[in-house]
């Protein structure tokens, strides 16, 4: 089964891998802003001082003070906050260099760039898609699939937007799988989509997996929630199943029928009740299967005469 997924989905390999990026709590560098912040007021206040005690304009002080505010902005400017069950992936002048997962308040190099993106368990279900099955008949079918980002540079660099991509090629494997089993095997040998849904299910698991394997998707579970026949067949079908249950039904009575009377005539024969000739034998086997195999109440005729007549 996993052969046959390969050779059908051909995915190029990953050009980015997620990795780990270079962060610091974000408290301390918070406090620490504060604190530079803190002295360019102070050198501002000090410089006025100075000015009004020599009477020079306190320049030195000034571009002190101003490089202290510029330092203490770009302290600030590297805080940012990870919600749980979000990521932040990070890039500086256009280059990955990693991804923060904890959460909390993080810091890191103040000229990156920091895109969210949620890694949190999602559900996508397909529209009813409606297509021909193995052996030509159109079919409804749809899916359901749980899913999660698992590598976030992959998720964001490797296609355009990672969850319509999951919903593409979830239509594209539910139609694939679809097409490659017929609605009901008509007890033949091999898979159904009617009868084997655990197999089905699996397959479609494995398929999905395998296509979306590139955006760094993980699929975590996938399930059939409509499968039926196409509206123009769905009667012809069903007479046909109704069909191929009643003719199951008739076997089953015919087999217990025979039973019953291959018991009664051996009875008969053991107890030395009544001997019956081959004709008579044969006469009292067609009566018992009429009686028995019948779908309607039968009638009974007393014979008042002997066994003969």
């Amino acid at each position: 089964m996993n052969a046959s997924i390969e050779t059908t989905v051909h995915m190029p390999a990953p050009a980015v891998r997620e990795k780990r990026a270079r962060e610091l709590t974000g408290l301390p560098m918070f406090f620490l802003g504060l604190a530079v912040f803190a002295v360019g007021v102070w050198t501002i206040i000090e410089g006025i001082g100075s000015a009004v005690d020599s009477g020079e304009p306190p320049v030195g002080w000034l571009i002190t003070s101003v490089l202290l505010f510029l330092a203490g902005a770009v302290v600030l400017r590297g805080l940012f906050t990870v919600a749980p069950g979000e990521a932040r992936v990070l890039q500086f002048l256009g280059r990955y260099v990693g991804t923060v997962r904890t959460d909390g308040l993080r810091w890191a190099n103040p000229l990156t760039t920091r895109e969210k993106i949620s890694t949190r368990i999602r559900n996508h279900e397909t529209q009813t898609l409606k297509v021909n099955d193995a052996d030509g008949n159109p079919i409804e079918i749809a899916a359901v699939v749980v899913w999660q980002v698992e590598d976030t540079a992959r998720a964001r660099f490797e296609v355009d937007d990672f969850v319509r991509f999951v919903g593409i090629q979830t239509e594209t494997a539910v139609r694939h799988i679809a097409t490659s089993y017929p609605y009901d095997n008509h007890d033949e040998a091999g898979l159904s989509l009617r009868e084997n849904a655990d197999e089905i299910t699996e397959t479609l698991a494995i398929e999905i997996s395998a296509r979306v394997q590139s955006a760094g998707v993980k699929v975590i579970e996938s399930r059939l929630t409509h499968l039926a026949y196409a509206p123009e067949i769905a009667h012809a079908m069903l007479q046909r199943q109704q069909a191929g249950a009643v003719v199951a039904a008739r076997s089953r009575i015919v087999e217990g029928a025979v039973g019953m009377v291959e018991l009664a005539l051996q009875r008969l024969a053991e107890q030395h009740v009544v001997e019956l000739d081959e004709e008579r034998k044969a006469a009292m086997v067609s009566n018992l299967l009429v009686v028995l195999c019948g779908d309607r109440s039968t009638q009974p005729v007393v014979n008042t005469g002997s066994l003969y007549t």
